[in-house]
């Protein structure tokens, strides 16, 4: 009884240390009379908010038999997975914002960059586009992700679980802050890929048209267009507002995608490596086909707006970055995460910027700077443009493909998103933060098909309805806050845990986390203050849902009773 009454009291002390708030856990004792579990309600439940849970834990959690994922990626597949996300909408429709930058029909101070605001105090009609310096800013925003992309690559090979920002941030600032940084990446992953789905169906209509097929137009537009809806002809087609109708391609893309990711992460995975390599084998068909025609005299002025141009050019382009991270959201369904992640993380970033640069310098060298401004597919047109005053049929088919790669360059970066999505609601549901139903892992695939199944619900419903491409921006400032945060950690587990064995440390000492974190908030500056006014109505609604349901169903929760 007593060698029963000693190891029960090893067990209770250990699980104290595993779920003890950072602040104090080196400061629990062995002994039974210091149980901090039976202090008073009101003090546990303080600190629960600042409570970390152990990375140790995390481990041990994520082999759990009932919610284990089947590891089965190696470095390759990882890094199809990064390119799959980053090399999507972005570089075929927002390539053309940041180039010709963006007008308004009235000048307000909520359309005025938030760090240009506080400099200024004006109001603005609207951002100035970086031009054919665009390729600077390019090169510019790689540069920050480089600095973030050598935090996420530390805290992955550390903390090989999926869940990304979320779970670094849970493991070393708290649930608090864990919570709001997993709501941030909902709002990123779905409003992203809404907007993905709604450029794809655009895409799908025009390669109708390419094989002269016209379908019934309430049944391939959304039903809700703010500014109405005209023709190549100006004609009117749709007055704004609602209308009787629904985006059945934006949707039917997100729910055959979902039943992929189902069926099985290493399905996924080759799906999303064939598509990786038919869209990159698309974007060298346009470099090399547009290289051809281009006019140097195009790129003067180099920067015609100058570097407030470069640096806003860089904040709009930045959407197109946006998928990196979403590598360590497969961290464990990794063989060798600890290995593994790093590589794929870097060489996203070094794949796609070497890509971007040439689409930019090739397309502000085929038509003006300023003919691509509101043009939702300017990679697209521009060969259309080509084809049409040069009369080549070779053009023709390049459009085609091009236009075919685009499609391509979408479903992956659907595909990646979705998941990570889904195993990011999969980590937050595993640690009661949201109900268990989310965790439920398949019993054959070994999939979190529960999960899986809302998300493409939630996203392809909304993307059949509504108009939303306007809004990359918050997609923007959501994911460069989670950069902030996870640079953060890597910052804090620098301090607190510095004997941890790292796959991967980022060089420099703490310098890289940083300068991540300085330039990922200049770039948040440059988003509208709208944007950022609608980020924090988000978090508002997080916060509530937090204090009225995840606090109370927490692990946490359980142990301050």
């Amino acid at each position: 009884m007593c060698g029963a009454g000693a190891l029960a009291r090893q067990l209770k002390s250990a699980e104290r240390r595993a779920w003890a708030p950072a602040a104090t856990q080196d400061q629990l004792g062995e002994s039974p009379t210091t149980d901090k579990a039976t202090e008073p309600a009101t003090k546990a439940d303080g600190s629960q908010l600042f409570c970390c849970k152990s990375i140790d834990k995390l481990i041990s959690d994520s082999e759990h038999p009932e919610r284990r994922l089947k590891k089965t990626l190696g470095p390759v597949s990882l890094t199809a997975l990064g390119i799959g996300a980053v090399i999507g909408s972005g570089i075929f429709t927002v390539i053309g914002t940041a180039i010709a930058g963006q007008k308004f029909d009235t000048s307000s101070i909520l359309n005025a960059p938030l760090l240009d605001y506080l400099i200024k105090h004006t109001a603005s009609l609207g951002r100035p586009g970086a031009g054919p310096a665009l390729a600077l800013s390019l090169v510019l925003v790689a540069i920050v992700c480089a600095f973030t992309g050598l935090c996420y690559a530390e805290l992955a090979s550390m903390i090989p679980i999926a869940g990304s920002a979320y779970t670094y941030t849970y493991a070393t600032m708290g649930e608090l802050i864990a919570w709001i940084i997993g709501w941030d990446l909902i709002l990123e992953y779905a409003v992203s890929n809404m907007a993905v789905s709604v450029g794809f169906a655009q895409h799908l209509v025009n390669m109708f048209d390419w094989f002269g097929w016209h379908p019934a137009l309430r049944w391939i537009s959304p039903a809700y267009l703010p500014a109405g809806l005209t023709g190549l002809q100006g004609e009117v087609l749709y007055t704004p507002g609602l209308h009787l109708g629904f985006n059945f391609p934006a949707f039917l893309v997100v729910m055959i995608l979902t039943v992929v990711l189902v069926r099985g992460i290493r399905e996924s995975a080759e799906a999303n490596n064939t598509m990786v390599i038919l869209k990159i084998a698309a974007i060298l068909a346009f470099i090399i086909a547009g290289a051809h025609y281009v006019n140097p005299g195009l790129w003067h002025p180099f920067a015609p707006n100058g570097w407030s141009g470069i640096l806003t050019g860089g904040s709009i382009i930045f959407f197109t970055y946006i998928g990196f991270d979403s590598v360590s959201t497969a961290a464990e369904e990794a063989r060798n995460p600890q290995r593994d992640l790093p590589i794929g993380i870097i060489a996203t970033l070094v794949v796609c910027t070497v890509l971007y640069i040439g689409v930019a310098i090739v397309l502000s060298g085929i038509v003006p700077w300023e003919a691509v401004r509101d043009d939702a597919a300017p990679v697209v047109n521009s060969m259309k443009h080509l084809t049409e005053i040069t009369g080549s049929p070779v053009l023709r088919w390049v459009r085609l493909g091009v236009l075919f790669g685009a499609m391509m360059g979408m479903i992956s970066s659907l595909l990646v998103f979705q998941l990570g999505q889904a195993r990011v609601w999969f980590s937050m549901s595993r640690d009661g933060l949201l109900p268990r139903l989310f965790s439920h892992v398949h019993p054959r695939f070994r999939t979190p098909s529960t999960a899986t199944w809302i998300a493409g619900l939630v996203v392809g419903i909304p993307a059949g309805i509504l108009d939303i491409g306007t809004l990359s921006d918050l997609s923007n400032i959501g994911t460069l806050f989670a950069f902030v945060l996870v640079s953060l950690g890597v910052i804090i587990l620098r301090y607190k845990d510095p004997t941890r064995h790292r796959g991967f440390r980022a060089p420099g000492g703490i310098i890289a986390p940083i300068l991540s974190v300085c330039f990922c908030v200049l770039l948040m500056g440059g988003l509208p203050i709208l944007t950022w006014l609608r980020f924090f109505g988000w978090l508002l609604i997080g916060l509530g849902i937090y204090r009225f349901y995840s606090r109370k169903h927490s692990e946490f929760a359980h142990r301050s009773i």
